[in-house]
């Protein structure tokens, strides 16, 4: 009883390894600059709360980083659900550039002030 226990335990480990790798091969990885006007745009009460909410509602889109240092996205998504330039537009209608799709000014609007460089 005890080993088929153990070749179980093994059998699903060996599944759920291979469906992540067959997962990831299926990803692909973009860097996507932009400008960000905040040194705190990614915990900003707004603007961090759209980035979550929004950039996962993207069909196809797995992960998404921000390095505000960098002033730049990185983004992991699955090429047969979307394509990078719906990705950068739907950056653009959070507000911001996405390399040369420039920020919707109603997206932009929505910002609060300091990630607008106004304060």
């Amino acid at each position: 009883m005890r080993k088929l226990l153990k070749t179980t335990i093994l059998l699903i480990a060996v599944f759920f390894i291979s469906n992540t790798a067959v997962a990831q091969k299926n990803n692909q990885k973009v860097v996507i600059k932009t400008t960000l006007n905040c040194d705190h745009c990614k915990e900003c009460e707004t603007c961090g709360l759209k980035f979550k909410t929004e950039m996962l509602k993207i069909n196809g889109v797995k992960m998404y980083t921000l390095d505000d240092k960098a002033m730049a996205f990185t983004v992991y998504f699955n090429p047969k659900k979307t394509d990078l330039e719906t990705i950068k537009v739907a950056i653009s209608k959070l507000g911001y550039d996405a390399d040369e799709v420039k920020a919707d000014p109603a997206g932009y609007e929505r910002l609060d002030n300091c990630c607008k460089g106004l304060e």
